[in-house]
């Protein structure tokens, strides 16, 4: 699940994590995130609507490796956007939305600052194991004290599916975030209905909603 891996799926059109509108635990349990919320990070973002959404009540900084994704996030909401070079990423921005192109592991802290909330919907279900810890690490580092994750995780028999997307229960979210309180806002049960296009042959596919908010 290296950037090559992501990079190929963005060339070849391979998009069955992508949905058509804003996820239903998003607009579910997003208005108990925003009082005192003044900038939401979204990483790893795609092209998903869920930005578009957020943007409705936050500006949004998403951080996404592939270029056609950032540029088909615009042109297909159809918002003009400028784009400039910003080393080692490249920003594209339109009115209260940036999207920054690069290796989220290689992103400055100094250009989160505002960010006080971040968004996963399936960023961490999307790595395995081994790069997990990792993200929760970098995640952490870009959020202040105190701020908040609205984390959509998913959850199956590992067994009965290859990841991508991976199954991830409560008991590895605390371990990621030892010192985190966690709460578990929502679920939704989506056993054979899928995970967005992608068809999910398992006896059971249920997705939660954590808000967990950092020391």
């Amino acid at each position: 699940m290296d950037a090559p891996f992501w990079l190929a799926r963005w060339q070849n059109n391979e998009l069955g994590f992508q949905l058509d509108a804003a996820h239903p635990l998003l607009r579910q349990c997003l208005p108990g995130l925003l009082e005192g919320s003044n900038k939401v990070l979204v990483p790893l973002c795609g092209k998903s609507p869920d930005i578009a959404y957020l943007s409705g009540f936050l500006p949004v900084l998403g951080i996404e490796l592939s270029a056609i994704a950032c540029h088909d996030f615009f042109i297909e909401h159809n918002l003009a956007f400028h784009c400039w070079p910003a080393e080692p990423f490249r920003c594209y921005h339109s009115g209260n939305i940036s999207l920054w192109q690069g290796d989220f592991f290689a992103f400055d802290p100094a250009h989160s600052i505002d960010c006080n909330v971040a968004y996963d919907r399936a960023a961490l279900i999307a790595l395995p194991p081994a790069m997990r810890q990792q993200y929760a690490a970098k995640l952490m580092q870009l959020l202040p004290a105190g701020g908040r994750i609205l984390l959509l995780s998913l959850e199956y028999p590992q067994l009965e599916k290859q990841g991508p997307p991976f199954a991830v229960y409560q008991q590895e979210i605390e371990h990621l975030f030892p010192t985190a309180d966690i709460m578990l806002l929502a679920e939704l049960d989506i056993t054979g209905n899928g995970f967005a296009r992608r068809r999910f042959d398992t006896s059971r596919l249920v997705e939660k909603a954590y808000c967990i908010t950092l020391p």
